[in-house]
């Protein structure tokens, strides 16, 4: 069970933040980390990885997060950047930046599979964490929500790539898009579009 893990650290930090991402694998938009500090003994039986949950059932939980948690933040890089210094080096500041900003800060960060450089918190990186611990599937559900809200923005400056569709993600769908329209400015360069 999810807070079992978040239970027995409970016990000793009294303020334990979750930490995930959303959008490592689109071809488009940027990736979106959260990091959110759950009140002690927070349990809500639905919270679960964000990719086991419908769209709606996200937005639902969402609310219930954020109206909850003690503190929630996000951290949000862009394609340009990605596209500079990597996805996985992107995803890790997205991460750095959410957790910078939670007031109060944690005293314990549990992540979901990578270790941040530059937090000087202590930090328990937790392979399929979101599905392992409710603290970091929260964040996982708030990152994606929230990754999909831009994306949905985006949508509305370049209609013609269906965004609200497909999310950025390589669907068939968009990269017929691309194929026929080209890359738009928020498409990561240094990933590859179309098949070869």
């Amino acid at each position: 069970m999810k807070a079992l893990l978040d239970k027995k650290l409970w016990k000793k930090h009294s303020l334990l933040a979750g930490v995930d991402e959303a959008g490592r694998g689109p071809l488009a938009g940027p990736v979106v980390a959260s990091a959110v500090i759950l009140p002690k003994d927070f349990y809500h039986p639905t919270i679960d990885d964000s990719k086991k949950l419908s769209a709606i059932k996200r937005e639902y939980l969402f609310t219930v997060i954020t109206n909850a948690a003690l503190s929630y933040s996000f951290g949000v890089v862009e394609p340009g950047i990605i596209d500079q210094i990597n996805i996985l080096n992107a995803t890790k500041l997205a991460m750095q930046n959410a957790i910078n900003q939670l007031s109060p800060r944690p005293s314990i960060i549990l992540i979901d599979a990578l270790r941040i450089p530059d937090i000087f918190i202590k930090q328990i990186s937790i392979v399929k964490g979101d599905t392992l611990s409710i603290s970091i599937a929260a964040a996982s559900i708030l990152a994606k929500v929230k990754r999909d809200a831009i994306m949905r923005e985006y949508h509305k400056e370049y209609p013609q790539y269906q965004f609200e569709k497909h999310k950025g993600y390589p669907t068939k769908l968009h990269r017929q898009c691309i194929e026929v329209h080209g890359p738009c400015p928020i498409h990561r360069k240094t990933f590859r579009l179309l098949p070869r």
